[in-house]
């Protein structure tokens, strides 16, 4: 499993924080492997960089995930064609499932939690093919690829949110529709009230969905 930090972290993120703990029955049992990296591109972002920048950097950083990440995920493995897991949450969750839209032939399954999946405010006016091409809110209404579309109507989204301080139910009820209408299998999952937009709200979603589809 890849598993992408928020905006700000970097690689030990998921561990300081507890997530490694939550996951370590399903680690120490051997059911899953679990891999992470700095988030390059959501630093950017959470500096309010020149958004002509932070677009650029987002879509090389897609691009190094894909080229460099997962054949090394892969070697690791000693498997050259195992299909992955990815998983994050809040701005981790918009990399999780824009890597699998991207890169169907890598990833079998996403599981976004309390996503952020429309970073357009932080352009301030801007727009440019880079952040189109990243954003899958926004890409894959027009895509007409059917050989992509095919592969992707193969795998399977989950998008978890709580309804607890700081989330926002609408972000993933936004990203589901647009999968929908590409008829892209995806479930949207509503947590409680006592479901923050934090780590403890993690701690219980991703430990649960790798045992359930992982």
């Amino acid at each position: 499993m890849l598993l992408f930090p928020t905006a700000g972290g970097d690689a030990g993120e998921v561990e300081r924080h507890g997530l490694i703990d939550a996951l370590w029955p399903l680690i120490d049992s051997g059911r899953i492997k679990v891999f992470s990296l700095d988030s390059i591109a959501g630093r950017s972002w959470l500096r309010g960089d020149d958004p002509r920048h932070s677009t650029w950097l987002q879509n090389r950083f897609d691009d190094m995930i894909y080229r460099e990440v997962v054949p090394a995920i892969r070697a690791d493995c000693q498997s050259a064609d195992i299909e992955l897991v990815t998983a994050g949450a809040s701005i981790g969750a918009f990399n999780a499932v824009a890597s699998l839209c991207r890169h169907p032939d890598a990833f079998r399954l996403a599981v976004g939690m309390s996503g952020t999946y429309d970073l357009s405010d932080w352009l301030h006016g801007y727009w440019d093919d880079d952040f189109f091409f990243s954003s899958p809110l926004h890409y894959l209404p027009d895509l007409r690829d059917e050989e992509l579309l095919a592969r992707l109507r193969s795998r399977f989204v989950v998008l978890a949110t709580g309804r607890g301080r700081w989330e926002d139910v609408g972000e993933t009820w936004n990203m589901a529709h647009v999968l929908g209408q590409k008829q892209i299998p995806n479930r949207v999952d509503l947590w409680s009230e006592r479901h923050n937009h934090d780590w403890p709200t993690w701690w219980e979603m991703l430990p649960l969905y790798l045992d359930d589809l992982g």
